[in-house]
């Protein structure tokens, strides 16, 4: 619902006002809120069977992360794919999504949250989980005062504005 007193809508409203049918309108994975409720981050996550070491799932996922990012209409400043081999983050300046600015190894920083994860099969619902797990830890430090990867995702200016925040799947 929107409310006559809410200044920005958020990425639901958005894409239901842009949609000319309930089907049309498609989501990220996830997506991160700053404590002021702007959508910082948006995210695609893929679980197996799928991964994007895949010239053609990359591609697609791009195209997707690039279409969410325009029909926004604001600048969402960083965008994220994660599959059950690496987690890449991007930036965007309201027109070209960069390379990855961060690389890193998804069993590395989600095994912090599922202590198997080596060791058993990541599929795309549990994977969401993790990651909205880890994203939702540098809101509001649930598990650690110091999530894995803070140094990297601190770098580039993330956590900052992490902090505080939420996450809506």
């Amino acid at each position: 619902m929107i409310y006559s007193n809410q200044q920005t809508l958020n990425w639901w409203e958005i894409r239901a006002l842009q949609a000319t049918k309930i089907e049309d309108i498609d989501f990220p994975d996830l997506v991160a809120l700053d404590k002021e409720e702007q959508i910082i981050l948006i995210a695609e996550v893929k679980g197996l069977p799928f991964h994007f070491q895949e010239a053609k799932a990359k591609k697609y996922a791009i195209l997707r992360l690039i279409d969410y990012l325009k029909a926004a209409k604001i600048v969402i400043p960083f965008a994220m794919f994660v599959d059950v081999n690496n987690i890449l983050i991007f930036k965007w300046d309201g027109n070209n999504l960069s390379e990855p600015i961060v690389s890193l190894n998804t069993a590395d920083v989600l095994s912090h949250y599922e202590p198997k994860f080596r060791d058993q099969s990541i599929f795309s619902l549990y994977l969401k989980g993790l990651t909205e797990a880890w994203i939702s830890d540098f809101c509001y430090h649930w598990k650690s005062e110091i999530p894995p990867a803070s140094k990297e995702v601190a770098e580039i200016g993330l956590s900052q504005l992490l902090k505080g925040g939420i996450t809506q799947p």
